[in-house]
């Protein structure tokens, strides 16, 4: 294995802590590409990867402050309202009867954020520590015999080859698992959009704070708002609140200066306080983030080219936990040759089609990100779904 900085260092250690079976293709959009069948196929197996993922915490001992509390995602307006029950909808059209639909006291019950009208419930969530389990992953696998190459940052992806800053790597099968860091490879600069999410983390509340809030059994939350907004409790009791509403930079730029925008993270200040009242002062003791892969679809996918010896996996749209696992074992089945179940889903030899130029790239990206931003807020004034969301939502093909 090769990696640029440590392993845990990119999206593997800095996410939000959601083991999730979300998938950012919804149900019907899968349906129509790939059948019924198939659609239900990749939820399943992203549902059934959850548990996967706690199995192997469990059986090999490693540290991740697992808690599979599931999601709650609250409906705080009339148009979220809508957007919940149509999500439990559609979930149950295709066979999914396990999303459970909220009243107002059900979802306060889970968390007393202010508005509440209702909401959604899955069990198909954990809360996790996503670098004490990228760390542990990775002294597991040294500990398998396998040799991590970290601080070598890979230039070039080739058949047959790895060129790195410190020389060449050769092998019959390569395997490329860059996320949103794709962009930075000769080649590959449109084929991944990267996005960055950023977080913030209070100091430990008192007991008595998490008896008035919720969150007993550790569920991560967000609500149905269209520019998204993540958090859950953690093991030591801070409460971790993430977003969306960073920039996207012009040529895919990546820079440790875009993981800490001081605006943002006071926006996310500002949001978490309007959610939870009770937390609005209480003083953050961390704040990050870092850049998630987005294709030009919306599409994850993994695959292997036997033409080539040059496999993939990747554009996790900010859900790779769980689905970097899926992956994973994929490619290992793939690689290995194996006509398995997973080598036949829908997802499978995928290919997303390449971002636009810039600066088309970068206007679009961020008015994206703009008509979000209005279209919540015009929610919010005129308790009517937003017009401008369905129109952004078709064009990204959801």
């Amino acid at each position: 294995m090769v990696e640029a900085e440590i392993a845990g260092f990119g999206a593997s250690g800095r996410n939000g802590g959601w083991c999730s079976a979300l998938y950012p293709v919804p149900l019907p959009v899968l349906a129509r590409e790939h059948g019924r069948d198939g659609a239900v196929r990749q939820y399943r197996a992203l549902r059934d990867t959850v548990a996967e993922v706690g199995r192997v915490i469990e059986a090999d001992g490693l540290a991740a402050d697992w808690a599979a509390g599931g999601t709650v995602t609250l409906a705080r307006s009339q148009p979220q309202l809508r957007r919940a029950v149509e999500e439990v909808s559609e979930a149950r059209a295709f066979g999914f009867d396990d999303l459970e639909l909220l009243d107002a006291a059900e979802a306060s019950r889970r968390l007393a954020a202010t508005s509440v009208l209702g909401g959604v419930y899955t069990p198909h969530c954990a809360a996790l520590h996503p670098a004490k389990l990228a760390r542990s992953l990775a002294r597991r696998v040294e500990q398998l015999g396998v040799p991590i190459y970290e601080q070598t940052r890979a230039l070039a992806v080739e058949p047959g080859r790895v060129r790195t800053e410190h020389g060449e790597l050769r092998a019959d099968l390569v395997l490329r698992a860059t996320e949103g860091f794709s962009a930075r490879l000769s080649g590959l600069r449109r084929s991944v959009a990267p996005v960055y999410s950023l977080m913030i983390a209070t100091e430990p509340l008192p007991a008595g704070t998490w008896q008035r809030l919720g969150l007993a059994d550790r569920e991560t939350f967000a609500d149905f708002r269209h520019l998204i907004i993540y958090g859950q409790r953690s093991a030591d009791g801070r409460l971790l609140f993430g977003g969306r509403g960073a920039p996207y930079h012009f040529g895919s730029r990546i820079s440790p200066g875009y993981d800490r925008a001081p605006a943002v993270f006071a926006a996310l200040r500002s949001t978490l306080g309007q959610l939870l009242p009770a937390v609005a002062d209480v003083p953050i003791s961390h704040s990050w983030g870092g850049p998630l892969g987005i294709s030009r679809d919306w599409h994850p996918s993994v695959g292997l080219d036997r033409s080539t010896g040059l496999g993939w996996a990747g554009g996790y749209v900010g859900d790779g936990v769980a689905t970097s696992n899926l992956a994973g074992r994929t490619l290992a089945d793939l690689a290995l040759g194996r006509d398995t179940d997973l080598t036949d889903l829908p997802w499978v030899g995928h290919r997303s089609p390449s971002w636009e130029p810039e600066p088309l790239r970068w206007l679009g990206a961020n008015a994206g990100l703009q008509a979000m931003r209005w279209a919540d807020r015009s929610e919010d004034r005129h308790g009517r779904p937003s017009r401008l969301a369905a129109v952004v939502n078709r064009v990204l093909g959801r």
